[in-house]
C-alpha cells in the first residue's frame, strides 16, 4: 500500500511495490496522502515514486469485473483522483521508474512535471488494443495536459513510449538513469516548493477547467 514520508518540504508518496492497480483501498490510501498534503502549511511539494517494476498498471480489473454493479462508481472515485492530483496547490511530479499503463500513465498526466526512467520501462495508453474506450474525463485530462500530436498518437495507436522518445513527444520532462528518477524528481519539486497555496491551486483549477468539469461529471461519467 501507499506510503507517505517527508524530505524537508518535499512530501514523497511512494505508490507501493507491485502493480499498484487502482483497487479501492489503494485510491483511499493516496487520498488520505493527499489529505496531509493539503493540511500541510507553508512551503511544500509532493513527488509520487514506486518501487519495483511498475509506477502503475492502472485500474484494478480483476476487482471491477467482480464488482461489475460497482463500476459506475469506482471510475467516479477514479476520476475524483485525477481532478485531486490535477488541481493540488502545490507542485506535483511524477517519478516514474517502471512501467507506466493506462490509468497509471493518466494518474502521471495529472501531475506537473514527470520523470521517467531512460533505459528500460514503457509509458503507454493501451485503450485502444484492449478496447476500453477512454471516458470523457479521462480523454479530457490526456489532451489537456499533452500536445494534440502527441495526445492523437498515444491515444489512437497505443504506442509505447520510452523514457527517450517519451521526453521527445513532451510525455515526460526529463529521461535519467535509473537511479537518478526519484532524486530528480524531489530536486525539481524542491526547486518549486515555494508555489504552495491558494494562488497555485486557483490557477490550476482556471487552467484546467473543462477538464475538471469532466472529471468531476457524476451522472454520467462513462459518457
Amino acid at each position: 500500500m501507499p506510503t507517505l514520508d517527508r524530505q524537508d518540504n518535499v512530501f514523497v508518496l511512494d505508490l507501493g511495490d507491485g502493480e499498484n492497480r487502482f483497487h479501492p483501498d489503494w485510491i483511499a490510501s493516496v487520498n488520505a496522502a493527499l489529505d496531509e498534503v493539503d493540511k500541510a502549511e507553508g512551503p511544500r511539494a509532493l513527488v509520487t515514486a514506486a518501487t519495483g517494476k511498475f509506477y502503475s498498471n492502472g485500474l484494478d480489473l480483476d476487482w471491477l469485473f467482480a464488482h461489475s454493479d460497482q463500476h459506475q462508481d469506482y471510475v467516479v472515485s477514479v476520476h475524483e483522483l485525477f481532478a485531486r492530483l490535477l488541481s493540488l496547490p502545490a507542485i506535483t511530479v511524477a517519478a516514474l521508474q517502471g512501467h507506466t499503463f493506462a490509468a497509471g500513465a493518466m494518474f502521471s498526466l495529472a501531475h506537473d512535471f514527470r520523470v521517467m526512467r531512460a533505459d528500460r520501462g514503457f509509458w503507454c495508453l493501451p485503450e485502444a488494443e484492449i478496447n476500453i474506450p477512454f471516458t470523457p474525463g479521462m480523454s479530457a485530462l490526456i489532451q489537456a495536459r499533452l500536445a494534440p500530436q502527441a495526445a492523437h498518437e498515444a491515444m489512437v495507436t497505443a504506442r509505447r513510449f520510452g523514457g527517450h522518445d517519451a521526453a521527445a513527444a513532451a510525455i515526460v520532462d526529463r529521461a535519467v538513469d535509473e537511479d537518478a528518477v526519484r532524486s530528480t524528481a524531489i530536486e525539481i519539486a524542491q526547486a518549486q516548493v515555494s508555489k504552495a497555496g491558494d494562488t497555485l491551486g486557483t490557477i490550476k483549477a482556471r487552467m484546467y477547467g473543462p477538464a475538471l468539469a469532466a472529471l468531476r461529471e457524476k451522472d454520467n461519467p462513462l459518457g
